[in-house]
C-alpha cells in the first residue's frame, strides 16, 4: 500500500511540474546552435559554418506562448582557385506556440514561426551581394518535461514556405527564389531541450 501511494504520489507531482510550466506568466528559454564543415579529398576545396539563435518566449495564456529568436549565422567556402567567398546574416524568428491541454508530462505542440534573415556575401574582403529572406513554418512537435524546468522536444519542419531575393552587385542581377513544401521525416526530427521559468 505504501509503494502505491508512494507512486501516486511521485505521479501526481510529476503531472503538477510539467503542467505548472506551461501556464500563463510562465518563460521559455532555448534556441538553435548549428556548426557544418566540408572538405574535398585531395583538393583545395572546402567549407564550414555556424549559426546561434537564442530564443525567449512568454506564456501570454495557459498553454500558448509567443516569443522570438535573434541570431547570426555565417558560413565560408574556400574553391581550389585560392578563393574565399563569405556569407553573413542576422536572423529574427518571432513565433507563436500551442501546447495540448492534456494532463502528464507529455504533451504535443504545434508552433508557427516566421524566420527572417538579411545579410551579405563577399569574395575576397569586397562586397558582392546582399540577401533578404522571407519565410513561414507550420510545425508540430512533441515535449517531455521530466522536471518542472526543462522540457526535451523532438519537432519535425512540418508545412513551410520561404522567399529569398540575391542581389549581385557586381553583375547588377536580382534573382528571387520561393521554395514551400511538407517535410514531416519523423526519421530526421530535430531534438532540442527548452527551460521554462
Amino acid at each position: 500500500m505504501k509503494k502505491l501511494l508512494l507512486t501516486l504520489t511521485a505521479a501526481t507531482a510529476i503531472s503538477f511540474a510539467a503542467n505548472a510550466q506551461t501556464e500563463q506568466g510562465k518563460f521559455i528559454l532555448g534556441g538553435q546552435v548549428g556548426f557544418a564543415g566540408e572538405t574535398v579529398k585531395d583538393s583545395d576545396v572546402k567549407s564550414n559554418g555556424f549559426s546561434i539563435v537564442p530564443q525567449v518566449g512568454y506564456f501570454v495564456a495557459d498553454n500558448i506562448a509567443v516569443g522570438t529568436g535573434v541570431g547570426y549565422k555565417w558560413d565560408k567556402k574556400e574553391n581550389s582557385s585560392n578563393t574565399e567567398s563569405t556569407n553573413s546574416a542576422f536572423v529574427l524568428a518571432p513565433y507563436g506556440r500551442m501546447y495540448s491541454k492534456n494532463e502528464g508530462p507529455v504533451k504535443f505542440f504545434g508552433q508557427l514561426t516566421v524566420p527572417m534573415s538579411w545579410g551579405t556575401s563577399k569574395t575576397d574582403d569586397t562586397k558582392t551581394g546582399t540577401t533578404a529572406n522571407y519565410g513561414v513554418e507550420l510545425a508540430p512537435g512533441i515535449a517531455y518535461f521530466p522536471t518542472s524546468n526543462i522540457g526535451i522536444e523532438l519537432k519535425v519542419r512540418g508545412l513551410y514556405y520561404n522567399n529569398s531575393t540575391r542581389e549581385d552587385k557586381l553583375v547588377d542581377n536580382k534573382v528571387t527564389t520561393n521554395q514551400y513544401g511538407l517535410d514531416v521525416n519523423s526519421l530526421a526530427p530535430t531534438l532540442g531541450v527548452q527551460f521554462h521559468f
